[in-house]
């Protein structure tokens, strides 16, 4: 019974080993991973393997083949630009949960952020995560610009790169500034009034632009449809983009870091 058991343990890994060498062979299988993954049948480990490793990756393709030692510590980096990216992500999917049970029109929109908070299942619970997301991205793109700038990282070859970062800040304080508005009330309210009334003293083009955000000459339900707009699809786009362009620019720059 001793050696039985270890010779049926030895042909159900010989068949696991030869079903998965089938599957490793076939055509599917070579067709989603290229190779020198570490998923193709005959995988070596060298540096050349290494490489392809890391530009056959999504996640790893992110960052060049060569990182430097100190751009991978949590200490120099702070993980301040992925934590901005996560919460990103963290208000889009909330977001989506909130266009749900939300309606643009200025009759609708309070009713349906106080009906959110008490009659859906862990509306106000998900509307606490967009609010405070919102407010913890805001600082935490701020603190990212700051260790940038502490550590040099703007300096050549990386100053395009910089000048997206300020762009980003200024799509996620504008994102922050259109959603403050969508609950609609007396804060809302006058806080459009404020900020169309300084956009209106733009020189040249002030007044068109204020006509363009109010949707009129007054504010009123042309004007909450525009900044909903503006916050669920047109600043979420371009964000996307610049955030695109940063990305493809730390990997093409040499890394996620600058000199020390």
């Amino acid at each position: 019974m001793a050696k039985t058991a270890p010779r049926r343990s030895e042909q159900l890994s010989d068949k696991v080993s030869e079903v998965t060498g089938k599957v490793q062979d076939s055509q599917a299988w070579n067709s989603i991973f290229r190779p020198g993954s570490i998923f193709r049948k005959g995988y070596t480990d060298s540096p050349r393997n290494r490489s392809y490793v890391i530009m056959n990756s999504v996640l790893y393709h992110l960052h060049p083949v060569k990182v430097k030692r100190h751009a991978v510590k949590v200490s120099y980096t702070l993980c301040l630009g992925g934590l901005s990216f996560f919460l990103f992500i963290l208000l889009t999917v909330t977001g989506i949960f909130l266009m749900f049970f939300y309606r643009p029109t200025a009759a609708q929109a309070w009713d349906d952020i106080y009906s959110l908070q008490t009659a859906v299942a862990f509306g106000l619970l998900v509307r606490n995560m967009h609010r405070w997301g919102a407010h913890l991205m805001v600082l935490s793109v701020f603190l990212h610009m700051a260790r940038v700038f502490y550590h040099g990282a703007y300096k050549p070859p990386r100053e395009f790169n910089w000048v997206i970062g300020v762009m980003l800040l200024q799509f996620t304080l504008l994102l922050s500034f259109t959603g403050y508005l969508l609950p609609w009330d007396q804060l809302a309210l006058w806080a459009v009034t404020v900020g169309t009334n300084m956009m209106g003293y733009t020189p040249v083009f002030g007044k068109q632009v204020r006509f363009v955000l109010l949707g009129g000459f007054e504010i009123g339900s042309n004007t909450l449809l525009r900044w909903y707009v503006l916050h669920v699809l047109m600043l979420p786009f371009v964000t996307v983009i610049f955030m695109a362009i940063h990305f493809w620019r730390v990997r093409k720059d040499g890394g996620i870091s600058g000199p020390l």
